[in-house]
């Protein structure tokens, strides 16, 4: 059994919690994550896009990953995203990721100023300095944080013995194909994460080991059956539910609101799970987009019935 076996499957994007006044709320953090363990998935990436992370403290994001880990007990990998747009506070984060038990820290490069490869390099050595013994992913967005990770950065990350893993949430599932037949000629093991849901199938097909999602949340179910459907070589019958998930994504895009307003919405409705709005200048639901929202709950629900039967 590999040790990175820990980090294969389905793990969710967690989800930022806050409270009626819009504060960070330990409590609900606790109760998304015990939420998650009841589901059966692997694990759960912390503070990342989905946890609207740019818009939060760094005092903030220590709470969440704290409350996190309270529950968690070795129930679920944790995987805690610490970048921020400066190497200090990212490496304060990182310690502290470290003290409280997490399994990786994880970073994006540094957003805004196009930094050259050398410079985002050591950036993520300097976070992953500041958490020697924690497994390190790097997270591959360039559609969001406008820097690719090339492959000649790649080999350069692969210098470092902690980097076990890329979170790739590029469009190409070609790039998944790339850096993870590059990690194993590195390594003896690596791991490559499918980001983007809509295409969970794909990427698994061209080798990912399992995905983190910002859509898994509102139906871990679905993504765990279309993971065993993988597993089985189940082509036709994966294909099937990746459609009827991506027919509900878009649904859940279709709104005027924020994406992530309407996973909490859909939470409310089918789970009883609370975790309050998104934080501006993210858009929260007004009257038009709870409809949608309910819309994409009906639909969650009829997958479970129609593919979990």
């Amino acid at each position: 059994m590999s040790k990175l076996d820990k980090y294969r499957g389905i793990i969710p994007a967690f989800y930022a919690c806050y409270d009626e006044e819009g504060n960070v709320s330990g409590e609900r953090v606790q109760a998304l994550t015990q939420h998650f363990i009841d589901k059966g998935v692997k694990g759960v990436y912390v503070n990342g896009s989905s946890g609207e992370c740019i818009y939060q403290s760094v005092e903030e994001r220590k709470l969440i990953i704290e409350n996190v880990m309270a529950v968690a007990k070795g129930k679920l990998t944790v995987i805690n995203h610490v970048a921020c747009n400066n190497t200090k506070d990212s490496v304060e984060l990182a310690k502290h990721s470290e003290s409280v038990g997490v399994d990786a820290i994880a970073s994006i490069p540094p957003i805004y100023f196009r930094l050259p490869e050398y410079s985002i390099a050591a950036y993520w050595n300097a976070i992953s300095e500041a958490a020697p013994n924690t497994d390190f992913v790097i997270y591959n967005i360039p559609q969001l944080a406008g820097t690719a990770l090339t492959m000649s950065l790649f080999a350069e990350m692969m210098k470092n013995p902690r980097v076990i893993a890329v979170k790739n949430s590029s469009m190409p599932t070609q790039d998944i194909q790339m850096f993870k037949s590059a990690g194993l000629a590195a390594k003896d093991d690596f791991v490559v994460f499918n980001g983007p849901d809509e295409q969970f199938v794909a990427g698994r097909a061209i080798g990912a080991d399992g995905g983190i999602g910002g859509t898994y949340g509102v139906m871990p179910e679905l993504f765990l059956k279309l993971n065993d459907l993988v597993e089985a070589g189940e082509k036709k019958k994966a294909c099937e539910l990746q459609y009827a998930i991506n027919e509900i994504i878009y649904k859940m895009c279709s709104s005027r609101a924020n994406m992530y307003a309407v996973a909490k919405e859909i939470l409310r409705t089918n789970d009883n799970v609370n975790i309050g709005g998104v934080r501006e200048p993210l858009e929260n639901l007004q009257e038009a987009d709870k409809a949608i929202a309910h819309e994409a709950a009906e639909m969650v629900k009829a997958a479970k019935e129609r593919y979990l039967a």
